[in-house]
């Protein structure tokens, strides 16, 4: 009989302040959607607090994302190494991936886990969330530390190139440390665990 599936977590506290507020310093007097789309770009004419009028182009909304550090049940951390076209350049990154309209985040979570490295998680620890982008666009991201992390067949999509990596959890923070880590959401994500793998004695 298979192991059950963990239960999703509790959100981190902050995510519920990823919101916008109430209050606006700058008033929106026309907008238009340049591009359409999940990805639409918005031209919108403002006027700020100073009674300046300027244009702003942006991306109000986008595609929410989940960013996952595997951490397996022998303490070791997987990670992956993906080629990104725009630099044309293979990074060291985290697992993530994009929330499809109408999923649960913990759902996006596990699928994203699956799907990059074949992975399945005994554990779930939400971790602090955080806008990427802000001068540029409204997409939030939602990290997790998955622990007790189990390893199969990865199953990317078509349009990923990238290789999963086994690290010991030691050699991730040096590499962080060192600025081996280039991607910054991988960067931050892997700052923002840190306080809980040491409380489990995982990191030193």
């Amino acid at each position: 009989m298979s192991a059950p599936e963990p239960s999703a977590p509790e959100p981190h506290p902050n995510w519920a302040t990823l919101t916008e507020d109430e209050a606006q310093p700058w008033e929106t007097l026309s907008s238009r959607e340049l591009f359409p789309g999940m990805r639409a770009v918005h031209e919108d004419r403002v006027r700020l607090p100073t009674g300046v009028e300027t244009v702003y182009q942006y991306r109000r909304r986008g595609p929410r994302a989940v960013f996952i550090l595997p951490v397996t049940e022998a303490g070791e951390a997987v990670m992956i190494r993906q080629y990104r076209y725009p630099l044309r350049a293979t990074l060291t990154e985290i697992v993530a991936g994009g929330i499809e309209p109408g999923e649960a985040l913990h759902a996006a979570a596990a699928r994203e886990l699956l799907e990059e490295v074949g992975g399945a998680a005994r554990e779930w620890v939400p971790l602090p969330g955080f806008y990427p982008q802000p001068s540029i666009s409204g997409v939030v991201f939602y990290p997790l530390l998955a622990l007790g992390v189990t390893l199969g067949e990865a199953q990317p999509e078509d349009t990923e190139t990238l290789e999963p990596l086994v690290l010991p959890l030691s050699e991730v923070y040096r590499q962080l440390e060192a600025g081996e880590i280039k991607d910054g959401p991988s960067a931050l994500t892997l700052w923002q665990a840190r306080g809980e793998l040491r409380r489990r004695g995982l990191l030193e």
